[in-house]
């Protein structure tokens, strides 16, 4: 393998894992369009930096390579605690700090968790996510 194809497959190695995670980031209107029009939305507040929020994706990404219902159905977008950590979708959902996960659907909460790594926990909000979804 010469050095050009390393890097070529190296970069698509580096890609692929955003890829195949398909989530949108996060834009100040966007959460309430998608409520507005029906959508389940599942809210991913993060930090590049932050260790507890990489293993929350990782756990998300596993999950939704198990069950492409939960991509299919559901609309994930992730929050830049960074940009946005003083944002009014912040205030407004009282979020408490990055490495929050939130499902909403129309005007109502389906659940939180702050901090949490455990695949049952957040497979279990993926899951109500769902349920409403498909409601």
């Amino acid at each position: 393998m010469d050095r050009r194809q390393f890097c070529i497959l190296a970069t698509g190695a580096l890609i692929a894992p955003q890829i195949a995670g398909s989530s949108t980031a996060y834009t100040p209107g966007l959460v309430r369009k998608h409520l507005a029009a029906g959508d389940t939305v599942f809210l991913d507040f993060k930090a590049s930096w932050c260790t507890t929020c990489r293993a929350q994706e990782k756990v998300i990404s596993a999950l939704k390579a198990e069950n492409a219902a939960y991509e299919d159905q559901i609309v994930f977008i992730d929050v830049d605690w960074d940009e946005y950590g003083r944002s009014d979708l912040v205030r407004d959902l009282r979020i408490p700090r990055r490495s929050t996960l939130v499902a909403l659907k129309g005007d109502r909460e389906l659940g939180r968790i702050v901090a949490g790594t455990s695949t049952s926990q957040i497979k279990a909000l993926m899951d109500a996510a769902l349920t409403a979804a498909l409601a």
